[in-house]
């Protein structure tokens, strides 16, 4: 199932609505109980019946309203206290880091490590959700998309998989890996979204392609794709290391690395927008705002 937070009006009520999408149709899950208005409030009753969220959801939806789902009127799809993100988990991500850094053996040393590469990408302040503007830094150079797929955990566990957005300026970054976090973390420097889609939405998590479209002026700027058949590590590894000695906030999700970057001739500007593209989940769109 697929799990999005559509605006009042847009749900067939006055405020906002958590919406399940299934083979069958799509379900107004707030309006067969008051107590699921977020994705949140969802894992929460899993949690407490000791049951998935697809379970719950199934035996709301007899009592929920249907509506008509447009993925143009996908809200933010769950507020995460916390966005980590996984760098280096890619062949490509590996020589993308060379060729951006003068100190290319930082990288080449994450990529042959057990450890994988794990930083605090944003907080609730920083992300933005579907159609919101994405930001690039005033003093970067070399700012770029990076479509990485993400997993949701709800208390440490895994509840679903969405599509992020790690912008970052490369500049910043490849001037001195101890700038990553100034490269990484700042105002709408992350965007997720357009659903939270569970396992059986999702499918074999190593077989999904990842499409990145970037236009310009109406015109296609850059575009490509990969598979995340191409990972060099996996995701249970990923969460694994985060939750080592790492209490994690009720909801956090973990960005789980790129293959996909534009060549350095290439840099975000503002007016720009970013589409990316992953099989079982969806599209999430973001226009471009210098900030």
């Amino acid at each position: 199932m697929r799990y999005y937070q559509l605006p009042g009006g847009k749900s067939g009520v006055g405020s906002d609505s958590l919406v399940v999408a299934t083979d069958e149709g799509a379900y107004n899950l707030s309006s067969a109980s008051d107590d699921l208005g977020l994705f949140t409030d969802l894992a929460r009753a899993a949690n407490a019946c000791g049951e998935s969220v697809d379970d719950i959801a199934s035996d709301r939806i007899s009592d929920a309203e249907s509506v008509d789902l447009d993925d143009e009127d996908a809200l933010l799809p769950v507020t995460p206290d916390e966005v980590w993100a996984a760098g280096v988990t890619y062949q490509i991500s590996e020589q993308a880091r060379e060729e951006e850094s003068g100190k290319p053996e930082v990288y080449m040393d994450v990529y042959d490590s057990e450890r994988p590469e794990l930083f605090l990408k944003a907080t609730p302040s920083r992300t933005v959700g579907p159609h919101e503007a994405i930001g690039i830094r005033g003093d970067s150079e070399w700012n770029v998309p990076e479509p990485e797929l993400g997993v949701v955990l709800h208390r440490g566990e895994v509840v679903g998989y969405t599509a992020g957005n790690d912008v970052s300026s490369r500049s910043i970054e490849g001037e001195n890996p101890l700038y990553l976090p100034q490269a990484k973390v700042y105002d709408r420097c992350c965007s997720i979204g357009p659903c939270v889609a569970t396992s059986d939405a999702v499918g074999d998590l190593y077989d999904l392609e990842m499409t990145l479209t970037i236009e310009r002026d109406g015109e296609i700027a850059y575009e490509d794709s990969t598979s995340t058949s191409e990972m060099a590590t996996t995701c249970e590894r990923l969460v694994e290391y985060l939750r080592r000695h790492n209490p994690l906030p009720e909801t956090t999700v973990l960005l789980t690395g790129t293959a996909l970057v534009p060549p350095k001739s290439f840099t975000l500007t503002a007016g720009d927008r970013v589409t990316i593209d992953i099989d079982g989940i969806g599209r999430l769109v973001n226009d471009t705002v210098v900030v």
